[in-house]
């Protein structure tokens, strides 16, 4: 397809209806891609888990992807704004669909972690030029808000879909298909994008392209050295080695900040972070992604592990949560216009949050599922309230010429945050866990077992649970008994995980007083696609 300048279109719209359609189909494939795997994953992991055998790296599963793809979003973020976006959207959905494939050929959860962590990269590139190709089709911000549904119906379908599609798949056809699902999406993805979306250009060809790599490698090595340090501690304590890693982690942050304070194009704007209008919102958006994933993540092994539901029962509690994200944000879009006070949507959101979680935390095997899905549901009109208000408060105060460096940023501090959440919500379960089946074992005189209840698999996988229970009878130890105070231990320990995201939910609500007042005038003309 011929080559665009997105200068020379001044209309509304640079493409007639028909090719406008055709491309939206493409990006709302795109959209479908990303959102599915976000949730159908989840509901799959703790049966992963059950059969690559590897809890202590469970965490590791999001966190591997999330780490690559907090460093790639605002690298093809720029790549995209001087390139044009379409190669690289063409290239993430290739490499995006091709990992889907080796996670789901994975044979251990090392393979497994490394595979996200390259799928990781695939959906960076796809979130930081897939979704910035609705505004270059559409300058005109009513025409784009109008097109803005196609996106949030093909995001809500998926969403929705995802934890009850994710139980199904695990259940009757294998985890392995968790991923593989991703092929015929990223397939239809790459034909409507190769054939119908335009190739556009926002820069001259002939300019200097800068591209901030120490930056790069300089957040890598701080986020990746902190969450090693963080899953490593409970088990190293604070060794040399540990404290090496601490100061190399600690040095590197140190280096970024003063780096990015002299390059001219840093990859994390820290004049921008920290600017008055901006910071409570930026950091607002780094605990909202540290509680939702902290939520998504590991209620449905509380479901599974803890309360010894199906996948597919599991994925069907979850549900509420992802969809009435989309409720939520359709509804607050047609409210928040008619404030005075548009913060107030904040307030209600991180406050219906902090009820999701804690009724996570008092749940257990026992409490009515309709009380659970309302409890999920609370979460998900929370979401639903918390991100969209934060992307339009923090493009409205950035004003239009740091509109995307700023929409990339505030991604990019979601994702930390919901790498923070998985990493330190999952080494406290972890530890807490062990800890309370090492003591269940010990009591019994049965401690030489703790290898085969040191991994929660035993409580999801029925046959690993028959093979120890005749091991554990034949020993003269009641295996029923220990296999409840495992059970047991995993609740609480998810439940005093899941209380951290709790406290972190209840400090947000708090910290909303700082964020200054906004004023949205008439129609917001810096809403970024995607969200």
């Amino acid at each position: 397809m011929a080559l665009h300048s997105a200068a020379a279109h001044s209309s509304d719209q640079v493409l007639p209806f028909r090719e406008s359609l055709l491309a939206m189909i493409g990006i709302a494939f795109v959209v479908m891609l990303v959102g599915l795997d976000s949730t159908v994953v989840g509901t799959a992991l703790p049966t992963i888990v059950a059969e690559l055998k590897g809890f202590d790296l469970y965490a590791w599963v999001a966190t591997s992807y999330l780490l690559t793809s907090v460093i790639t979003v605002p690298i093809f973020g720029r790549l995209g704004d001087y390139y044009g976006r379409k190669t690289f959207v063409i290239v993430s959905i290739i490499l995006f669909t091709g990992s889907s494939v080796l996670c789901g050929m994975s044979d251990s959860m090392l393979w497994l972690v490394i595979a996200r962590g390259i799928q990781g990269i695939g959906g960076g590139m796809l979130v930081g030029t897939a979704f910035a190709c609705i505004p270059d089709l559409f300058p005109g911000a009513h025409v784009r808000l109008r097109w803005q549904v196609l996106m949030s119906t093909a995001y809500g379908i998926s969403t929705a879909v995802g934890p009850s599609l994710g139980g199904f798949l695990t259940q009757y056809w294998g985890w392995r298909w968790v991923f593989y699902i991703n092929i015929p999406v990223g397939v239809l993805s790459l034909i409507f994008v190769w054939k119908f979306l335009p190739h556009l250009r926002h820069r001259d060809p002939d300019s200097k392209m800068r591209l901030d790599w120490p930056g790069a490698v300089l957040i890598a090595t701080s986020l990746g050295g902190l969450q090693l340090f963080v899953e490593m501690f409970p088990k190293h304590g604070l060794s040399l080695v540990m404290l090496g890693l601490l100061a190399a982690s600690i040095a590197s942050f140190y280096a970024l900040w003063k780096w990015e304070r002299y390059t001219s194009h840093p990859i994390l704007p820290f004049n921008l972070l920290f600017a008055p209008k901006l910071s409570a919102l930026f950091l607002l958006s780094v605990l909202s992604g540290f509680t939702m994933f902290a939520l998504m993540f590991y209620s449905p092994l509380l479901y599974q592990g803890g309360f010894g539901l199906s996948p597919q029962e599991a994925g069907l509690l979850i549900t509420p949560l992802v969809a009435c994200i989309t409720i939520s944000s359709i509804a607050n879009g047609r409210i928040i216009m008619h404030l005075k006070n548009p913060i107030t949507m904040l307030y209600v959101g991180f406050a219906l949050l902090a009820l999701s979680c804690m009724g996570v935390v008092i749940s257990h095997r026992w409490t009515s599922h309709s009380v659970i899905v309302a409890f999920m549901a609370l979460g998900g009109l929370g979401l639903g309230l918390i991100l969209p208000n934060l992307t339009i408060f923090i493009q409205q105060e950035a004003g239009r010429e740091n509109l995307g460096i700023a929409t990339a940023l505030m991604q990019s501090l979601r994702m930390i945050g919901s790498m923070l959440g998985t990493a330190i919500t999952g080494t406290l379960i972890n530890h807490m866990y062990a800890n309370g089946v090492q003591q269940a074992l010990d009591s019994d005189k049965a401690g030489q077992w703790f290898s085969s209840f040191a991994d929660p698999q035993i409580l999801i996988s029925h046959e690993t649970q028959a093979s120890v229970l005749k091991q554990l009878a034949d020993a003269g130890h009641n295996g029923q008994l220990l296999l409840e105070a495992a059970r047991q231990s995993l609740v609480g320990s998810i439940h005093t995980g899941v209380s951290l995201a709790v406290a972190v939910a209840v400090i947000s609500l708090f910290l909303v007083r700082r964020v200054p007042q906004i004023k949205l005038q008439g129609k917001i003309e810096h809403v970024a696609a995607g969200e």
